[in-house]
């Protein structure tokens, strides 16, 4: 690797991390806490590739983007930050940056990063249209595991491309809001947003006012896996004669379109019409490392809405992670608001939390069939490894994939272990099937929170 590279950051340890990683890699490289220094750096010529957190004591590394694009076109900038939203991946991506990682990140994929950067530092940029906007938080799209913020970056390249969009997930994972935010920071987001359904396209004039009423804005189709096969019909044809300008086609579905494909109830030419791209919005149990933050998110929703300040208590906060949120994204902050509402003081204690838990519908079983449970847990896991791979769009998973993710599966596993046999960790041991000093060097290591109590049925 090499060139000069510009890093500005306010945290320390994150500077000297980068400084001696590059410096290894045989880059020269400048180091600042301060976003003045670095606009002052970049006015001068210095460096090749610029690395830059977002929140800056002085200032705000996004907003700086348009300005070192205007100072040194083609200059390419990596943005780093904690802010590990979908609006900080579409405005990164907006205001041209090169690329996007939420902290914390792996060194490693940062550093291939940077070397491809600087491989091509002397291409300058596309010109992009439009401002981009602020960011909006009454959008639930938070998520700093590595499946949503593949999902992020994924939403932030296709959101001006031309392409149809398929949204697939459970209930209450947050597809229509996906949606919304293609269409609200895409060059469309000034033209109408029409949400439509199987109805909406029946009769002789249905398409015709659906096409009237989006005209070249976005146009979503809500749960395409319900539609009849009159209605796929009438979508097929509606598409194939789309006007000029044409809207932005999307759809929605928490069916399993690929069952729905083979066994003759969707058609396949509606399902290649629709899925110019894919993108699978992971369920909540798949995320388990993201419940902290939503949780909080929707607290400070609750308190910036007029509503007392609460607060989850470190045993709350197991139990809340612990479940498995049958209903997702949804079914959480329905739970979190009732339980700002019914708390007795602002710590919301673990036993509030059972009694909002306990009326909640807890998931279905899995049916019974010919393969055993192994089999149907290896198939589970084959099916999110897969589209874990198809989120990061024909690129590879940072280095480390192996121990990354038989940490993300291990940790639930035990943790699940523990709320199901109460914190008992000689049963949980026997359950799991391994040594109990085992159990507690995992749980060490993997800095999970055990409490012994009574079990929540």
């Amino acid at each position: 690797m090499d060139g000069t590279v510009l890093v500005a950051d306010d945290d320390r340890t994150i500077r000297t991390v980068l400084t001696q990683a590059l410096t290894r890699a045989g880059c020269r490289v400048h180091a600042t806490s301060s976003l003045t220094t670095l606009m002052r750096w970049v006015e001068e010529g210095k460096g090749d590739l610029v690395i830059s957190d977002v929140v800056m004591p002085d200032g705000n590394g996004l907003e700086a983007l348009p300005k070192i694009a205007n100072l040194r076109p083609g200059l390419p900038v990596i943005v780093i930050s904690a802010q590990n939203t979908i609006m900080t991946a579409v405005k990164a991506a907006e205001a041209d940056a090169y690329d996007y990682l939420p902290k914390p990140f792996d060194l490693p994929d940062l550093m291939k990063r940077a070397a491809r950067a600087l491989a091509r530092r002397n291409r300058a940029a596309p010109a992009r249209n439009g401002t981009p906007r602020e960011a909006t938080s009454d959008l639930p799209l938070v998520g700093r595991t590595p499946a949503m913020q593949a999902l992020y970056r994924l939403v932030a390249r296709v959101m001006n491309a031309d392409l149809a969009v398929l949204i697939v997930g459970e209930s209450g994972t947050g597809k229509s809001l996906i949606a919304r935010a293609i269409h609200d920071f895409s060059d469309r987001r000034s033209q109408p947003f029409v949400v439509a359904q199987a109805s909406d396209l029946a009769g002789a004039d249905g398409p015709a006012s659906l096409l009237l009423r989006v005209r070249g804005g976005s146009l979503v189709f809500d749960e395409v896996a319900d539609f009849d096969d009159e209605s796929q019909a009438r979508l097929v044809r509606m598409l194939d004669a789309l006007p000029d300008p044409a809207p932005r086609i999307m759809a929605t579905s928490q069916g399993d379109l690929a069952a729905a494909l083979d066994s003759g109830r969707f058609r396949r030419d509606l399902y290649y019409r629709l899925a110019g791209v894919t993108l699978a919005v992971p369920g909540l149990r798949e995320r388990v490392e993201d419940i902290p933050l939503l949780a909080d998110h929707f607290l400070s929703r609750a308190e910036a809405a007029g509503a007392p300040r609460r607060r989850l208590s470190p045993e709350a906060l197991a139990l809340v992670r612990a479940y498995s949120w049958p209903g997702n994204v949804r079914q959480l902050e329905n739970s979190v608001r009732r339980l700002v509402v019914t708390a007795a003081e602002e710590e919301i204690g673990r036993g509030e939390v059972e009694a909002v838990l306990g009326s909640q519908p807890v998931a279905e079983p899995m049916p019974l069939g010919a393969a055993g449970e192994g089999d149907r847990i290896s198939a589970s896991v084959a099916r999110h490894l897969r589209r874990y791979f198809d989120l990061h769009g024909g690129a590879l998973p940072a280095p480390g994939l192996y121990d990354r993710i038989l940490r993300e599966v291990e940790a639930p596993l035990i943790e699940i272990a523990l709320d199901a046999t109460a914190g008992n960790q000689a049963r949980c041991a026997d359950l799991l099937g391994i040594n109990r000093n085992t159990l507690r060097k995992k749980i060490t290591d993997l800095d999970i929170q055990v409490t012994r109590r009574r079990k929540l049925m």
